[in-house]
């Protein structure tokens, strides 16, 4: 009995981990970002899928889904470093001035990232998805092609932002061990 008793106080004196919060929540977003880039889409292509009338109704389906996914990602890292900020300890990236702010501007590049995609760039690329399979593709392809690479822009910049997020959150997990 006397073990319980010590196991529940060490566990009341036990605070949430916030950086493994944070470094979880950016390392799960990281993962998904990538299956769906580099797994799925690979494999709805080569599968023929994307040539099918219905592929821009189904790409948005997927796509509102994840969008909605990544803004709660980026609201709930940027939540976690602004709660990091607030109880500041020896060893965590909002201690260090420069770190705090690289740490919080990231974060909001995530989050504004995820707005772009979310309100203004899978809206407007399913529109000219089905304008392109209507035949009108001698105006919208041009315009895919655009979106295509500011997707892919906006794309490799979140990764690198989310790898330097991982990046100073893992050391300072690996710091407070």
């Amino acid at each position: 009995m006397a073990n319980l008793s010590n196991l529940s106080s060490k566990l009341s004196q036990r605070q949430f981990s916030w950086d493994a919060f944070v470094l979880l929540i950016v390392t799960f977003w990281l993962s998904s970002s990538v299956l769906l880039d580099f797994v799925m889409m690979p494999m709805m292509y080569e599968s023929g899928m994307m040539s099918t009338p219905d592929f821009p109704t189904a790409g948005y389906s997927l796509f509102w889904v994840f969008n909605r996914v990544e803004m709660l990602c980026a609201a709930a890292i940027l939540t976690g470093l602004l709660v990091l900020r607030q109880n500041r300890s020896q060893y965590d990236v909002i201690d260090s001035g420069s770190r705090s702010r690289w740490a919080l501007w990231l974060s909001g590049a995530l989050l504004a990232i995820a707005f772009t995609y979310t309100y203004l760039l899978t809206p407007q690329m399913s529109a000219l998805g089905l304008n392109l399979s209507g035949g009108l593709s001698d105006f919208a392809t041009p315009q895919m092609n655009l979106m295509h690479a500011l997707y892919w822009g906006l794309e490799a910049l979140k990764l690198v932002a989310a790898g330097l997020l991982v990046k100073l959150c893992y050391r300072d997990m690996a710091n407070s061990l």
